[in-house]
């Protein structure tokens, strides 16, 4: 065309097909979300401040996310252990006629075959404050089975006011700084780790919440696997001749115990001197620092394909296919710090590339992982991150052509 039809108001400017390249950057912060359509700051939909078209990709330039983590919690199902009681201690064994000892037996030989379940608190963990909890916990759950025995089936006001002084203490817990293992032991009686409970299994089931989609995993299974358990019953070994567990580098549990963190008590050990503690070594290190990842995804933008935990089904067992997921997420985020502090980095190089270029982008709809799927649970804590669009800006044709009129001398 020489020549544009003017007889219109709104005359056609044809496209040079030469386009700007520009990048723009947009600051999203997890708290100017609608917190109460998206309490949840690791799943919600923010709208942007402008219509952007034209956008050829789309990459995450940086961001900063709180380390205000939970390592345990609920709905990671890692705070539960269960164990049980074997054989538990009986005074008469060792000619004592102690009340209390006798019902305390009896409560734990009438549960026997019974797993009791141990519950910690939701949070972050050092060895040794894991080791102190443990101990607590698991001497917390046989005292409530014991004092359920005394209450409901002695029904003795008396007893239960004597025990309840100190309740069940026989479980220890210690950590060993050498080795990073934990031990567990028993002053009295013989136990197990029962780590091939369908209890665990169960739990996650209990735990699952329709909008979270959780992948099994054989690494993160429950506590036990951050303990250093595998998937198999742990059984103690008793000490013989008196000879108790000892670390030899040395304070175990107390300063000056020589590194002697498991002895029977006193009380226990009528007339035997030689009374046997019982303990086990966890065959793995203590892994407490959690998910060393967790992904960021964006609806429409995603670009990383990702494996996900082996199952065994149908598929797995009669294809050699992958069950992984395409497209999966938009980006991967390293977590490089433990609580309580804040983290800060911008090197990230997936991009999602738009062709033909997006149209129109103006709402986002966010959400934050783990690879196992559950979400991450940043509490009331807030966090950051810039995206950088590169758009094409379409160019108007600048070429004109002149020509002199007939009436023009």
């Amino acid at each position: 065309m020489s020549r544009f039809n003017v007889s219109t108001n709104h005359p056609l400017i044809p496209n040079a097909n030469e386009y700007m390249y520009e990048k723009q950057f947009v600051s999203i912060h997890s708290e100017d979300r609608n917190v109460i359509k998206f309490p949840s700051a690791s799943d919600f939909e923010i709208e942007l401040p402008q219509d952007y078209c034209n956008v050829r990709g789309v990459k995450l330039d940086n961001w900063s996310f709180p380390s205000n983590y939970y390592v345990f919690s609920n709905s990671q199902n890692n705070i539960s252990l269960a164990f049980e009681i074997t054989v538990p201690y009986n005074p008469s064994d060792y000619m004592g006629n102690d009340p209390l000892l006798t019902a305390m037996s009896d409560a734990m030989w009438a549960y026997k075959g019974k797993q009791y379940i141990a519950t910690i608190e939701e949070g972050f963990y050092n060895p040794f404050q894991m080791a102190t909890e443990l101990t607590n916990r698991m001497n917390a759950a046989v005292t409530s089975v014991i004092v359920n025995y005394i209450k409901n089936v002695l029904n003795n006001t008396t007893l239960l006011q004597q025990f309840m002084i100190n309740g069940y203490d026989q479980f220890v817990v210690a950590y060993n700084e050498v080795g990073q293992k934990l031990w567990f032991g028993n002053k009295s009686s013989a136990f197990l780790m029962s780590n091939s409970s369908s209890f665990y299994a169960t739990n996650a089931l209990n735990n699952e919440s329709c909008s979270k989609q959780s992948y099994p995993d054989f690494s993160n299974w429950g506590l036990p696997a951050y303990l250093g358990f595998s998937r198999v019953v742990a059984i103690p070994t008793a000490s013989v001749g008196g000879v108790y567990p000892r670390f030899f580098y040395g304070s175990a549990n107390t300063p000056g115990d020589n590194g002697f963190w498991l002895i029977p008590d006193s009380q226990y050990l009528g007339t035997n001197v030689n009374i046997p503690v019982y303990s086990l070594e966890a065959p793995f290190r203590i892994n407490l620092m959690g998910n060393s990842y967790f992904y960021i995804e964006i609806e429409g933008m995603n670009n990383i394909d990702e494996t996900i935990p082996f199952s065994i089904n149908n598929f797995t067992s009669t294809t050699n296919g992958t069950t992984g997921v395409v497209k999966s997420a938009f980006a991967k985020i390293p977590v490089t710090t433990t609580p309580i502090s804040q983290w800060y980095d911008n090197y990230q190089n997936p991009v999602k590339i738009y062709n033909p270029p997006a149209e129109r982008i103006r709402k986002l709809k966010i959400k934050v992982r783990y690879h196992n799927g559950s979400l991450v649970d940043f509490g009331t804590t807030n966090y950051s991150m810039l995206l950088e669009f590169s758009i094409l800006r379409p160019q108007n044709k600048r070429d004109y052509s002149s020509f002199k009129p007939e009436s023009y001398d």
